[in-house]
Formats: C-alpha cells, structure tokens, sequence
C-alpha cells in the first residue's frame, strides 16, 4: 500500500529528524528481515500509540460523530488530527499543525496507510518538553511571547569531578 508523509517548509526540523530517524529503523529492519514495516500490512501498532502521549501531557481530546477526533495542546498552540473511519474520506488519516488551527504556522500530514509508528515518532516529538536553540528569528513574531528562555546549564569548574548520570532507563528504539 503506497503511503504518504508532507511536511511544511516551516516545520520544525527536530519533528523532521525524528520521523526521520525512524523511518530510517523501520527501513533497516526491512532490509535485514523478512518482514515488510514500510508497505506490507503488517503495522500492527495501534492508533491509540500515536496519541496516548497527547493524553499523558494534558491534551485535549474531542470526537467527532464524522469519524475524526482532536488532540489540542493544553495552550492551544498545536493539535493533532486523526480520521479514523476511512468511510469515504479522501484527507490525510493523521494531520498535525502548530500555532492557531486557523492560521497554523505549519502542518504535517500522513495519508491512510503510514505506519503508525511514523506518526507515534512525530507525535512523541512534537510533545517533547526537551528545549531547542533558536535564534529570534527562527521564532515567527507571533509565538515569540508564547516561549520561555532556558538557562544554560553552566560548566563544571576545572577539577570538579563528573555528575554521576542516573541509572539507564527503559531503552529507547530509535
């Protein structure tokens, strides 16, 4: 089954990298098995795993009697939206978009057919709470005052010994 994934010029290039990079698993794992993740019917991961982390991080949820149901971050600023009864539907099965629905500064779509796990790398992404560089002018004027400056952790002193890192915990898969 042919699928397809279409970001914006604007999306954020860490949801890039990370669908990306699992892509790239699911590829290599194809490559050296005889299993087919990328078009074969074999996507055994349910929807509920592209979205339970939206659920975990104070998301909204709205259903729809249309067959569609809304994720809304908890400031409004991003969303998620699933068709999950393809009953004569032609639109993308998953859309994303950050900022205002109305005026989203981007969007990303998946066609019926993306292995969920795609779609559960974007969405794990998108929720991330871990912070990214930018410059102000990698910020569109309208969320600037939507975002919060992280100070840098500062550098250990000449001598000091290292942090010990905690315990490794559950083993991530991409």
């Amino acid at each position: 089954m042919a699928w397809r994934i279409t970001f914006d010029a604007t999306t954020p290039v860490e949801l890039l990298h990370d669908v990306h990079a699992e892509l790239l698993d699911l590829y290599l794992e194809d490559l050296h098995s005889d299993r087919d993740h990328l078009f074969g019917d074999d996507d055994t991961t349910p929807a509920y795993e592209a979205y339970a982390r939206l659920f975990a991080h104070g998301w909204g949820h709205s259903v729809k009697t249309d067959g569609t149901q809304t994720f809304l971050s908890w400031d409004g600023l991003g969303g998620v939206r699933h068709q999950y009864a393809a009953t004569g539907f032609d639109g993308p099965a998953w859309m994303a978009w950050g900022g205002h629905l109305s005026e989203p500064l981007w969007q990303a779509r998946f066609s019926a057919g993306t292995p969920t796990v795609l779609v559960a790398a974007f969405t794990a992404s998108f929720i991330s709470t871990e912070p990214v560089l930018r410059t102000v002018q990698d910020i569109p004027a309208q969320s600037r005052r939507h975002l919060y400056i992280a100070a840098p952790s500062p550098k250990p002193a000449p001598g000091t010994p290292p942090v010990i890192p905690p315990p490794p915990g559950p083993k991530r898969t991409r």
